[in-house]
């Protein structure tokens, strides 16, 4: 996707093989990944000569968590299903650790939602820095 961004100014749709070629990702990966971003409506195809892919939308509309859920599904920290409330727990307290693993995957998801693309773009062309380093600033 960063790809596709770094090069939405060029003309027609960008090959699967110059993408595979720009990032070092194997090109049979590569397009398992491209057909996971265009089920999710991130990315349209061409195909046939002079075909490839292009951004469905512009990166500041594509939320860096939509990517992520794309390529590698619902994000969370395991599959542990709902644990246990008000000590119903029978497996030594461990439903208090789920419900903490439970919770981290819900503050990760919440994170990556407040970055798109287009944050990583910028940062990636060194227009602005990355919002971690703002936030450490703003800590300071």
């Amino acid at each position: 996707m960063l790809s596709l961004a770094l090069h939405a100014d060029e003309p027609g749709p960008i090959s699967v093989r110059d993408i595979a070629t720009r990032t070092a990702l194997p090109q049979p990966y590569l397009e398992q990944i491209l057909l996971a971003l265009k089920g999710a409506g991130l990315v349209h195809s061409k195909r046939g000569v002079g075909g490839g892919y292009t951004l469905a939308r512009h990166p500041d509309k594509i939320l860096l968590s939509e990517i992520l859920s794309a390529a590698d599904g619902p994000i969370s920290l395991g599959d542990f299903g709902e644990p246990h409330r008000n000590g119903a727990c029978d497996h030594e307290g461990q439903c208090v650790l789920l419900a903490i693993w439970h919770s981290v995957g819900e503050h990760l998801r919440d994170h990556l939602a407040q970055f798109t693309l287009g944050t990583v773009l910028a940062a990636a062309r060194g227009d602005a820095p990355w919002p971690a380093e703002t936030r450490k600033k703003k800590r300071r």
